[in-house]
């Protein structure tokens, strides 16, 4: 008898978990990542985080879905990008539009630190709690760059470099000892750009005065009880308080459930039919480098291979059933050759189906140079794009070897051979020969994007000379077709490609678990986009690029330092 009810209960348990009232929840403590793992490292590393496709297919999904009754969101210290924080606050706005309960919790919004991004973030929900003991580190936006040219010359170490134009300063970190006039400029209209951004959304979010808001920001940072003195929060209260709260408001019989599982129970309950026509998500994701994507075993951030990214977009492009791509473009950048071998990539598939890119964070330099020849380019107002420029160089370690009685000879053939060498200074001959490369790398760039975009080439240098622009900005002076994240990137493709709201969307390349493990006939095989684990850099250029302490990357690459967090 008691084990009849027991199954009886259980029963009605999984009964009521199907039908009954939902609150879904996301816990943004450990971040989001951008995409799929890239390869088997990438996967074990974000086994247990969610991934942003998920959460914004969730939401978008959950609208229209009677069941679900209130979003719940933690907002932790993991910092996320701006841009990415664009993309959930945009799907919470939608949510929240569609008539159902959305609130955010915060343990703190920096602890006696900044946190006026995840604050943003949170400015978009309805109610917003915040833990007595916590406080919102609203203070505004700072980009800070280090100089050790003092440090170099004191230790003996040359730095030789060139770069195209005044606002490439990546190299500025080596060569000066102070912001260049081009410099400040430029950075100074990025911060100015991202604090109208986000004093808009906060005013916005909050029913404030954007007067208002700047002069809370100039008062920042606050204690709890300040910022609920403020308005810029609704409630001092604990987790359990705050989950009282909305799961009263959702029902007696109501539960929780992940947005991530709630996106994938959706994806499962609905699969497409294998032969639908649809859209593919590529993803380019990390440091563009030469030869498949993947990450070191030793750390460090992902990369996009030049290989991988171009058998995904062939394998897109030749698909009968693909009728546009969606290019997930998060990337700062790095070698030219590596770009320019996806830039003909793109442009082939674009002259057979619309491709449309999506950029996420920062998509700069070549990160630009990869993007710049889809049929639209869409980017968040926060998004970090342009830098359209080069540099190149090398230290000169000769004061140094002397100071420390190392001497150096070198026997060569070839008046050039031994130009890259750091124990000695660049010949006036070897000096034009880098000029040279700077030059023909700087004007292929402009000419594409003056191509790509539609644009004089008068006016593509004007927006170029490596200037970093901000998705708002780039848009306003065209090197951006729409702002907009990657739910309305994929609408648009739909929509190029007159198929219908819900039509599906598949990342390529799409392999199977034989394709995985018997590896590919050809370079012309789908199953050639495999991501590995990498221990290479630069190529052959990999001993100089460490010497010159630059990222593994290569010359088009957007400086980390442009962090907004």
């Amino acid at each position: 008898m008691d084990a009849g009810k027991a199954i009886y209960e259980t029963v009605g348990r999984l009964r009521q978990r199907r039908t009954g009232p939902l609150v879904l929840e996301l816990d943004l403590t450990e971040g989001l990542t951008e995409g799929p793992p890239a390869d088997p490292l990438a996967a074990v590393l974000s086994m247990r985080k969610t991934r942003l496709a998920d959460v914004l297919s969730g939401l978008k999904r959950a609208r229209q879905d009677p069941r679900v009754k209130a979003l719940v969101v933690k907002i932790g210290g993991h910092p996320l990008g701006l841009a990415m924080v664009q993309e959930l606050r945009q799907a919470v706005i939608r949510f929240r539009a569609s008539g159902k309960l959305t609130i955010a919790f915060a343990e703190t919004f920096g602890e006696f630190g900044g946190g006026t991004v995840p604050y943003y973030l949170a400015s978009a929900f309805e109610k917003l709690y915040l833990q007595p003991s916590g406080d919102v580190g609203l203070t505004g936006v700072a980009l800070e760059q280090r100089f050790v040219k003092g440090a170099l010359t004191k230790l003996g170490v040359g730095y030789e470099a060139g770069q195209r134009h005044e606002y490439k300063t990546a190299v500025n970190t080596f060569t000066q000892d102070h912001m260049t006039g081009p410099h400040r400029e430029s950075t100074g209209r990025i911060v100015e750009s991202v604090t109208e951004t986000l004093v808009a959304g906060i005013a916005d979010g909050r029913r404030l005065d954007p007067g208002k808001v700047r002069e809370l920001i100039d008062r920042g940072p606050f204690t709890a009880a300040e910022a609920r003195e403020a308005g810029l929060v609704d409630e001092l209260a604990y987790r359990d308080e705050v989950y009282d709260v909305v799961m009263r408001a959702a029902g007696d019989d109501a539960h929780l459930l992940y947005v991530s599982r709630y996106a994938r129970g959706a994806a499962v309950r609905k699969l497409p039919q294998p032969m639908a026509h649809g859209v593919a998500l590529v993803h380019g994701h990390g440091m563009i480098k030469s030869g498949r994507s993947g990450r070191s075993p030793l750390g460090g951030g992902g990369a996009m291979g030049s290989d991988t990214i171009s058998a995904a977009l062939r394998a897109a492009r030749r698909d009968e059933h693909v009728k546009a791509v969606v290019f997930r473009v998060d990337s700062p950048g790095g070698s030219y050759v590596a770009s320019d071998t996806v830039w003909r990539e793109v442009t082939l598939t674009r002259k057979v189906k619309p491709v449309i890119v999506s950029m996420g964070d920062v998509a700069a330099s070549g990160g630009y140079f990869v993007a710049m020849a889809a049929d639209v380019i869409m980017a968040q107002p926060g998004t970090l794009t342009g830098s359209i420029g080069v540099y190149g160089g090398k230290p000169v370690f000769a004061e140094l070897l002397e100071k420390l009685g190392i001497t150096s000879e070198m026997v060569a053939e070839g008046a050039n051979a031994g130009m890259f060498s750091t124990s000695r200074a660049f010949s006036p001959e070897q000096w034009e020969r880098v000029n040279s490369w700077l030059d023909r790398i700087y004007d292929d760039f402009v000419s594409k994007v003056a191509k790509s975009r539609g644009l004089s080439r008068e006016r593509a240098h004007e927006l170029a000379r490596g200037r970093v622009w901000t998705g708002a900005d780039a848009h306003a002076h065209g090197l951006v077709d729409e702002l907009g994240g990657l739910e309305d990137a994929l609408a648009l493709a739909r929509k190029r490609a007159g198929l219908a709201d819900d039509a599906p969307v598949r990342v390529y390349p799409r392999l199977n678990p034989l394709e995985r493990l018997r590896g590919p006939e050809s370079s012309e095989d789908k199953s050639a986009a495999l991501a590995r684990i990498r221990l290479d850099a630069w190529g052959p250029l990999a001993r100089l690029s460490a010497e010159l302490g630059l990222p593994a990357a290569g010359p088009l690459i957007l400086p980390a330092w442009y962090t907004i967090r």
